[in-house]
């Protein structure tokens, strides 16, 4: 009679001890903490006291509020990033739709063009944008030698010129994340739609734009992020009388030698951005959210 052996299992290894995930992250954390923590701290920190007698103080906050050229900085800043975002986004969702869509051998082409003006500097995009949109430019040359305009339009030094300059150097960030979000959707969804009789438009309408809504937020909020916190591109472009809080921080620093009122004027610029962050992740969270509730009511 012939028998069987039974063996036990190995043993399994110990889990890991839970101060592995720690020491993993330890670096990460201590790089925040040296270069961002411990700065914006001192930033908060010296915006609340005195410049001689180092006592708390909200007087800082009390001039930036009550002068108008920092509150219309502030909404100078504000406006350009929000236009900037929205041009971004616009010009930027074609491209995305046909690098997330297209098999053609010129996508890598497209692809290359998309990324090229991140081969060169912001200063040089910058000045070569100046050179097209200044009053003796290429654009403004090319009217006045065709007899269409009688003198330059006023196409640099203003809102229109930083716009222009600043769409052009985040405008790869916002393809990339478009891109992204786009090619996560289903292209058999397409499909069906226009098998179904519904035209391409139709297509775009009601199944790619609402299904790419995380990357329309995504590239908004990068766009907005990227614009509000510009110098270069603002202070080249937009002249001496177009201040935005970017170049009025570096004037209060630079030239003013006020540290205190450049950190109140860069926590502003901070919270304008966090507050706008939060609203966008907001909204996609709770749209998620609605969604997913729908998909379960409908199973």
């Amino acid at each position: 009679m012939s028998t069987i052996a039974l063996t036990a299992p190995a043993a399994m290894p110990p889990a890991p001890a839970k101060t592995s995930g720690y020491l993993v992250l330890a670096p990460s954390c201590l790089v925040l903490t040296v270069f961002f923590a411990l700065p914006m701290g001192t930033t908060i920190g010296m915006s609340f006291t005195d410049g001689e007698t180092l006592a708390p103080t909200l007087a800082h906050y009390q001039r930036f509020f009550s002068d108008g050229l920092s509150l219309a900085g502030l909404y100078r800043t504000t406006v350009m990033s929000i236009l900037v975002a929205v041009c971004v986004t616009v010009f930027g969702y074609p491209v995305a739709y046909y690098l997330a869509r297209s098999r053609s051998r010129w996508r890598a082409v497209v692809f290359a063009l998309a990324l090229a003006p991140e081969l060169a500097g912001v200063v040089l995009r910058t000045y070569g944008w100046l050179i097209i949109l200044e009053d003796r430019g290429f654009i403004n040359d090319a009217l006045l030698n065709l007899g269409i305009i009688a003198s330059p339009l006023p196409l640099s030094k203003n809102l229109f010129a930083v716009v222009v300059g600043l769409t052009h150097v985040i405008l790869p960030f916002g393809i990339l994340s478009l891109t992204t979000s786009i090619q996560g959707i289903d292209p058999n969804l397409e499909r069906a739609a226009q098998m179904l009789g519904a035209s391409r438009l139709s297509v775009l309408r009601h199944i790619v734009l609402p299904l790419s809504v995380p990357g329309i937020v995504s590239s908004l909020l990068i766009s907005f992020t990227m614009a509000a916190s510009a110098y270069a591109t603002p202070a080249l472009l937009g002249g001496a009388r177009f201040k935005v809080l970017a170049t009025m921080i570096y004037e209060q620093v630079l030239f003013y030698i006020d540290w205190r009122f450049a950190a109140v004027m860069a926590i502003a610029l901070l919270l304008m951005m966090l507050t706008v962050s939060f609203l966008g992740i907001r909204y996609e969270t709770r749209r998620s959210n609605r969604r997913t509730n729908s998909e379960g009511v409908f199973s």
